[in-house]
């Protein structure tokens, strides 16, 4: 049975990431999610439906449209495997409990926002506004962080980036930071807790920092330009605190702090 579950588990996590391959694309763009069909992106064909089944039609039809052959980016598969990866991943750390669909849930959503953040620079209020809300609502199930460590994360999260984004508009005399940075760093708080969402802010800083001076020495675009998105990183970042923040707050507390 357990096989079973996972098996299930695994296909429900491919169908949603097919989703969000949905909302990647259409949420910049202002399409409707919900009520057109699939099209291919070059010649405009309606998929139909066997040519949306996620992972095995990319697979069978050689990463091509089934209408004019042009190829189709191996995100959208990638992005299927991920998200499922992750269900699998989460169902075997907490099992089917609560925490489980909260976790896999702000999951999905961080790569949503990865994948949008990275292409338009943009991180959608739909999101990110409605995540604040959810986050401050999960906090009340059992085994939530409460509604007072919601709330503070909240604020912590996104009033600390709201601060680093004036200081950085006055060093460097223009907008360094985006609103929607600031209403991620608020959700994510508010999932998470005052001191994880801290530990996110040092860990997309020090990824951010690596990745960036690693892009901008090999892309002379990037180093005229210096338009690097910070979303990917706040995402990546907290996918690191959601697996792993228990280990390494309690770890500094204990040994850094030196707090029994």
């Amino acid at each position: 049975m357990e096989t079973i579950y996972y098996v299930l588990l695994g296909l429900m996590g491919l169908c949603v990431g097919s989703f969000l391959n949905v909302v990647i694309y259409r949420l910049p763009r202002e399409k409707t999610i919900l009520l057109d069909r699939s099209r291919c992106p070059n010649c405009s064909k309606q998929l139909a439906w066997y040519h949306n089944i996620p992972l095995l039609s990319f697979i069978a039809l050689r990463g091509k449209c089934a209408f004019c052959a042009q190829k189709i980016s191996p995100r959208y598969p990638l992005i299927e495997a991920i998200n499922a990866a992750t269900y699998l991943f989460f169902f075997h750390q907490y099992g089917p409990t609560l925490l489980f669909f909260t976790v896999a849930l702000l999951a999905s959503a961080l790569l949503v926002i990865f994948f949008i953040d990275l292409d338009f620079q943009i991180i959608p209020d739909s999101i990110t506004i409605p995540g604040m809300i959810l986050g401050m609502a999960v906090s009340f199930l059992p085994d939530g962080i409460g509604i007072i460590q919601s709330a503070i994360g909240l604020l912590v999260g996104g009033g600390a980036l709201y601060c680093i984004a004036l200081l950085g508009d006055w060093l460097f005399k223009k907008e360094s930071m985006g609103g929607g940075d600031i209403k991620m760093a608020g959700m994510l708080g508010s999932f998470l807790g005052w001191q994880k969402v801290l530990f996110v802010f040092i860990a997309s800083a020090s990824i951010g920092l690596v990745v960036s001076l690693v892009i901008m020495a090999f892309s002379a675009k990037m180093r005229k330009e210096r338009l690097i998105p910070f979303g990917p990183f706040l995402a990546l970042a907290a996918m690191v605190a959601i697996l792993y923040g228990d280990r390494i707050v309690g770890f500094y507390i204990s040994t850094i702090l030196r707090i029994p």
